[in-house]
């Protein structure tokens, strides 16, 4: 008798031994994570008989500590808790899955007498199937008194598995969805507000700061609506394609937006150059996306955009702290304005990959962080307009003094163009002494010059030394590469040979073709020969990077000082050329890539 009911009472027990979480008045509202135990079903095959039997085998494990995030995971996953109704008077709770983007749901109720019912949910299937009409999923439960029922959730979905479950008693989630729903629409009653506010502006100014805020503001709002449920729920109800093609694309939207805004705010073309074709990248790079999410699968197009944010988010953080240290008033404003939104924009993000756990902050970060951004958008947007107001009030009060003194204007006019006019004829005096290709100086004045040097050398009775580089083999070059190439080689030769020589007060030419010439005063023929070695040494060891392919270039160089007693300049200046010329020659007769000084 004794063994007969022992064997009674353990079958009435759970195969699984788990006592049920006990349901009464004093909790209408429970969280149930502490209370559920999951499998993850990697390859997705798992039948409801397989997950009941593991259920009973001890298979299921308790929920990590952060909870029922998971980030973007392959195949489905199942949650498991029993329970057991102890208010009389309820006898129907309603289970919510607080996340609206799970593709679908299949919720299996075992009850005492063995009965197992089924029910489905999630935005693959028509909004009308839920239970209450709510952005997020929801069962509702038909829990008898005193019964024990155990509940089975199956979720699958591309999208980011979170699967918070919360239980409610009918007047609890009435009272609680009232008061999401009312701070919802206060946010989207702040969001219409200022779009209207600054729709107006931007008719009325037609800046194109007002244009692209507008345009954020709206992919924004979008953005939010998709992922709080309430697109699925007001827009497109009945098609689950919209639904999951609403994320990747609203989040491409909103971040060309983000970037375009942060452009045309920042004034980035002219501020920083770079940093505008890094944006101007960015743009592109959503709005393929965006264009490409109509054909890629949710699983590719939703990870990729929503791990791109962080990116996003970091880019206009850097051009933002770029225009702050450039003195840029308005930046300071544009970063107080997004600071608390990139933050929240991070957390959101950060949780749908399962970084963070989910709470309060998490979950409606954005939402307060993005409120806040917009209303100090809108206030550095009215700075701006405040501000070109006073300017346009500068300029009438100019205009005003102009008209005043008109004489002393054309006077002023006259003489801005004369001294125009002399810029412009020394800029075409300073054009004719210089080399197109490379910039330096060319023949001609540097034989001007040089007889300057040569006549204070002599008067100082200073050194004055003088250099001739040539190329080597220069018209292989030109032969196999093609002039473009050689010229890419000219411009970086004259480089590292003025870089080299004008720390030391050289005056550095293009002389022909190929070939340079350097006049170094002050500089004896020794430190000249030093020179002209780390000329031959830095070219042939730094290859040029062409616009084809990277050559090496070599030099032969002739170094010469020059005798500063021979009074006639012309006599002077002539034999000089003709003996750094002969020492050249014999650099080039002795092998090349080599220094010879002349008489040695």
């Amino acid at each position: 008798m004794l063994l007969g009911l022992a064997l009674c009472f353990a079958q009435g027990l759970p195969a699984y031994g788990q006592a049920p979480l006990r349901l009464d008045a004093s909790q209408p509202q429970l969280d149930l994570g502490a209370h559920t135990r999951y499998l993850h079903d990697e390859s997705g095959e798992m039948d409801s008989a397989q997950a009941w039997a593991s259920v009973e085998n001890g298979g299921f494990a308790a929920l990590p500590g952060s909870g029922a995030a998971f980030g973007f995971q392959q195949g489905a996953y199942w949650f498991h808790v029993g329970l057991e109704n102890r208010d009389a008077t309820q006898p129907q709770w309603l289970l919510v899955q607080d996340y609206p983007l799970s593709d679908r749901l299949d919720l299996y109720l075992r009850y005492a007498d063995g009965r197992v019912v089924h029910h489905a949910g999630g935005d693959h299937l028509p909004f009308d199937v839920r239970s209450v009409s709510y952005r997020y999923p929801n069962f509702m439960l038909d829990l008898p008194p005193g019964d024990r029922v155990d509940v089975l959730l199956r979720v699958q979905s591309q999208s980011s598995m979170q699967v918070p479950l919360t239980l409610h008693t009918p007047a609890a989630f009435i009272e609680i969805s009232r008061d999401a729903q009312f701070g919802i629409g206060l946010y989207y009653g702040i969001l219409i507000a200022l779009f209207f506010y600054n729709l107006v502006l931007w008719l009325a100014l037609r800046d194109s700061s007002y244009f692209w805020y507008l345009f954020h503001l709206s992919a924004f709002g979008l953005v939010l609506m998709t992922l709080n449920g309430l697109g699925f729920e007001y827009l497109w109800p009945d098609s689950p394609w919209l639904a999951d093609l609403s994320v990747p694309l609203s989040i491409c939207l909103a971040q060309i937006g983000m970037q375009q805004f942060a452009r045309v705010f920042l004034r980035l073309p002219t501020m920083w150059p770079v940093g505008n074709i890094v944006s101007l990248a960015c743009i592109a790079f959503y709005v393929v996306l965006g264009v490409a999410s109509f054909w890629l699968p949710y699983r590719i197009a939703t990870p990729v955009a929503a791990a791109s944010v962080f990116l996003s988010i970091a880019w206009i953080l850097t051009v933002t702290f770029v225009s702050v240290r450039r003195g840029d008033r308005s930046a300071r404003l544009f970063l107080a304005a997004w600071s608390m939104f990139l933050l929240g924009t991070g957390m959101f993000t950060a949780l749908a990959f399962g970084l963070l756990p989910k709470s309060f902050l998490t979950v409606y970060g954005v939402q307060i962080g993005s409120a806040l951004e917009m209303l100090l958008l809108s206030i550095a947007l009215s700075y701006r307009y405040a501000a070109l107001r006073n300017e346009n009030e500068r300029i009438v009060r100019r205009a005003k003094l102009q008209l005043e003194s008109q004489v002393l204007e054309r006077t002023s006019e006259l003489r801005t163009a004369l001294e125009q006019l002399e810029t412009a004829h020394s800029r075409l005096r300073e054009a004719s002494r210089h080399d197109a290709l490379t910039g330096l100086y060319n023949r001609g004045w540097f034989r001007e010059r040089f007889e300057s040097l040569l006549e204070a050398a002599r008067t100082q009775g200073q050194p004055l030394s003088l250099l001739m580089v040539d190329l080597d083999h220069f018209k292989a070059i030109n032969d196999r590469h093609g002039h473009l190439v050689g010229d890419d080689c000219l411009r970086r030769c004259a480089r590292v040979v003025e870089s080299i020589l004008r720390p030391h007060g050289a005056l550095v030419a293009r002389y022909g073709g190929e070939e340079f010439i350097a006049a170094l005063p002050g500089i004896d023929i020794f430190h000249a020969r030093e020179l002209a070695e780390e000329v031959c040494t830095r070219l042939r060891e730094e290859p040029i990077r062409t616009r084809g392919p990277t050559v090496t270039v070599t030099a032969s160089i002739g170094v010469h000082a020059v005798d500063t007693g021979v009074e006639h300049e012309d006599a002077a200046t002539d034999m000089a050329l003709q003996v750094v010329d002969n020492a050249l020659y014999a650099a080039k007769s002795g092998g090349r890539d080599q220094v010879r000084v002349a008489g040695s």
